[in-house]
């Protein structure tokens, strides 16, 4: 055979395959959701045990809801989990990231028993982060009781490059939101997803957050949007879409539960839930509420399809309920790409003699570059403006006050929470990273809550033990940027280029930071 044909016909036996996905992705289409059946909250839940328990303190606060911030990761599992126990109507839950890992596959079956005991459960997912959950929804699924729906799906279901190549624009735009609502009477809203990194279950690898639990009234605006979603034009029912036969039942997920329950990682987490005092506070009905004034705000899910209301959307709505600060901001947010536009509002901020606090992730901590490289232009600028900036450090160090880190901090590696309070007086806590596709791209949601009670205790953080968490990015006599690293006795360490990372991760985000990739992060 010619020596000159065989590339011919080992290129064309590689290509075709793939010609032929990509034309079938083109040609795959959403299936038509005439025959979807809607369902909203179920409201009649006064007397269950949620509300026999609640509405006592309800009652005492009229007008106002009670918030309980879960900054431990464990706590924050179990607030979930005991909620699912408890649930005796309904469950709603709705979020963008579900891994099948440790606390992910225990929450599935926390749902499944629900779903048994009669109550009913409405699993809404974002599908972008679905992928390789395919049979466990399936199987999931076959639970009476229990829906499950997949926000703006893929399809084909795999490759999933292929339909992202094919819908790019539809398919780059998220349902971010978080939140879980169990008989209409406590929901649990911020910024984790479902997984081990979030919960302080997996090692070394965890994520510094913040949910809060909520009771009262704010709990039927969580319930209503979550309606809102459900019944939206992008919220698919799994059964349209995930139609290979599967072995295997709700059943089967009981079975993966179980196994875990047995290994020794899942034993070490159970037996630290068992000692939580936050647990016990929860059984005893005993937890120290703050009771304020609290407004939900949420996109149209509409977004996604680029047909969102002009004005509606969250960072609209948070410009409103915040006002404009008067003495301080102080914004936490991992992922932090100002632009152009939110540079010269901070400016504006410090030039009228506002105090402007920002808290972002260091190169070191950073799960996304790409996020950091647009953000690290900024930089100077901001700093020029008098705005005070901290990145959270990957690891701590040995004395540097960590050891009690109260309700705003954690031993994570890396910063996930989306919090900013204005003037001590008002916070803000949910899904919204303060970058380009949270205002522009993706769903977010959260609750602004008038507390100078939790708006001081972030404040308080951020001018004291933060400093010692995280380095201060200073600004030379020379321009030069440099990082400032504080231990618990006040000494000082100076680092001239970004702590903790290699010339060659450096040089990446160099690059990054020229081409114009502010709009996709």
């Amino acid at each position: 055979m010619p020596a000159q044909v065989l590339p011919f016909r080992s290129a064309t036996r590689l290509l075709l395959p793939l010609l032929l996905c990509a034309v079938l992705a083109g040609c795959a289409s959403l299936p038509s959701l005439d025959g979807r059946i809607p369902s909203t909250v179920i409201t009649d839940t006064a007397d269950t045990g949620l509300a026999t328990a609640i509405a006592p303190m309800v009652a005492q606060h009229p007008g106002v809801s009670g918030i309980y911030p879960l900054a431990d990761g464990r706590d924050a599992f179990a607030a979930r989990a005991l909620l699912a126990a408890a649930a005796q109507r309904s469950l709603d839950v709705q979020y963008y990231i579900w891994h099948k890992d440790i606390t992910g596959t225990l929450l599935f079956d926390a749902l499944r028993q629900a779903a048994e005991r009669g109550v009913r459960v409405r699993l809404l997912l974002d599908d972008n982060n679905t992928a390789g959950l395919d049979q466990t929804l399936s199987m999931l699924g076959k639970q009476q009781h229990l829906e499950i729906r997949l926000f703006n799906p893929f399809v084909p279901r795999a490759p999933r490059a292929l339909a992202f190549a094919t819908d790019f624009s539809r398919l780059n735009r998220r349902m971010h939101n978080k939140s879980f609502t169990a008989d209409n009477q406590a929901t649990i809203v911020g910024g984790r997803n479902v997984g081990d990194e979030y919960f302080g279950a997996a090692g070394d690898v965890l994520f510094a957050d913040l949910d809060v639990l909520a009771v009262g009234p704010v709990v039927g605006e969580v319930s209503q949007d979550f309606d809102r979603y459900w019944n939206s034009a992008s919220a698919y029912p799994a059964t349209l879409l995930l139609t290979s036969p599967v072995d295997g039942d709700a059943a089967t997920i009981t079975a993966e539960a179980d196994r875990l329950d047995d290994t020794t990682a899942a034993e070490e987490y159970v037996q630290a839930l068992r000692t939580s005092p936050f647990v016990r506070q929860m059984m005893e009905r005993t937890l120290p509420f703050e009771w304020a004034k609290t407004r939900m705000v949420s996109d149209d899910p509409a977004k996604v399809l680029d047909k969102a209301r002009p004005g509606t959307g969250v960072a609209e709505n948070l410009q409103n309920l915040l006002g404009v600060p008067e003495k301080e901001v102080d914004l936490v947010s991992p992922y932090f790409v100002p632009g152009k536009a939110g540079t010269q509002a901070f400016a504006d901020l410090a030039s009228k003699g506002v105090g402007v606090r920002i808290l972002t992730n260091a190169l070191e901590a950073t799960d996304v570059a790409a996020v950091h490289a647009g953000y690290a232009k900024w930089r100077k600028p901001l700093l020029e403006a008098g705005v005070l900036l901290y990145e959270s450090r990957r690891s701590w160090e040995a004395g540097d006050a960590r050891e009690q880190p109260g309700r705003f901090g954690s031993s994570a590696s890396s910063l996930h929470a989306k919090t900013f309070a204005v003037d001590d007086k008002r916070i803000f806590v949910g899904s919204f990273n303060f970058d380009p596709r949270s205002i522009e791209l993706n769903t977010e949601m959260g609750l602004v809550i008038d507390s100078p009670a939790l708006a001081s205790q972030l404040g308080h953080a951020m001018r004291t033990s933060i400093p010692q968490r995280a380095y201060q990015v200073l600004l030379g006599d020379d321009g030069a940027l440099y990082w400032i690293a504080r231990d618990a006795s006040g000494a000082t360490t100076r680092h001239d280029t970004e702590p903790g990372t290699s010339v060659w991760k450096r040089m990446g985000v160099a690059i990054l930071s020229v081409l114009p990739i502010d709009w996709l992060l």
